[in-house]
């Protein structure tokens, strides 16, 4: 029987991460080889510099450039993966933009560029993904990444709350009919990252102040915050844990 410890290590596995350039998807990509991964880093940016961190951590990774927001390029993405490794174990579907504008302002495009990427791309990577877990009668695991949004309304950021509670119960649905198969699918919600996408409210002084007041640990989160997390859900001591949304907020859903 293997330690507790050594569930925890991914060696010899291969983890698909999207928006791996920067950001969360970084700390994520680098928190899986840390823990004995192999990288696939997809984005629409150069992710050169995570290729380097991960090959620095003594593991192999690859960057696939993709606009996920095209549905014919999603098929090609696990494609390209699978040239290079022979099985793919892990994908996290971290990918994701936020528009802001007033309900009664907000326009298509935002509305449609924002379900394109944060909800539709989810869907289809995930199902080729899992298509091609299935054909190789392999375990795997789905780490999809919801928002302190998939359990509150917010402002100003319909088409983010609208996908990102999508998420939450595509999470929940991809658990039912695949966990019999030995492919775990959860989530995580981050809370108030300081990253790009919340830039604006940071810039805020009133509203940056709000938001710290509110959360218990008084800081913003970091990539770093979602390392431990991010490892639990990719490895084998997760391995009865399905359909659950994990917060990783600083205790704001405590509130």
């Amino acid at each position: 029987m293997s330690s507790i410890l050594e569930k925890f290590s991914l060696n010899g596995k291969v983890a698909v991460v999207t928006g791996a350039a920067r950001g969360l998807g970084q700390g994520m990509a680098l928190a899986l080889a840390e823990a004995g991964a192999d990288i696939v880093a997809v984005d629409i940016l150069p992710a050169d510099d995570t290729k380097k961190q991960v090959e620095a951590l003594g593991r192999k990774a690859i960057t696939l450039a993709a606009n996920l927001g095209d549905r014919a390029a999603i098929p090609q993405v696990i494609a390209n993966a699978r040239k290079q490794f022979a099985h793919l174990d892990v994908l996290v579907n971290c990918a994701g933009i936020i528009r802001r504008e007033d309900f009664t302002k907000f326009s298509e495009k935002d509305w449609d560029d924002v379900m394109g990427i944060n909800i539709d791309a989810v869907f289809f990577l995930s199902q080729a993904f899992v298509r091609d877990a299935i054909e190789r009668n392999a375990p795997a695991k789905i780490i999809n990444i919801a928002s302190m949004l998939s359990f509150q309304g917010g402002i100003r950021v319909p088409s983010y709350t609208a996908s990102k509670s999508a998420v939450q119960g595509l999470t929940r649905l991809m658990a039912n009919e695949l966990a019999a198969k030995g492919i775990n699918v959860n989530a995580i919600a981050p809370g108030y990252m300081a990253t790009d996408n919340t830039a604006p409210l940071r810039a805020d002084e009133k509203r940056s102040a709000a938001i710290l007041e509110r959360i218990p640990a008084a800081r913003w989160g970091t990539p770093d915050d979602l390392k431990g997390t991010a490892v639990f859900l990719a490895s084998s001591a997760s391995d009865y844990v399905n359909g659950y949304t994990i917060a990783v907020d600083g205790g704001w859903l405590a509130r």
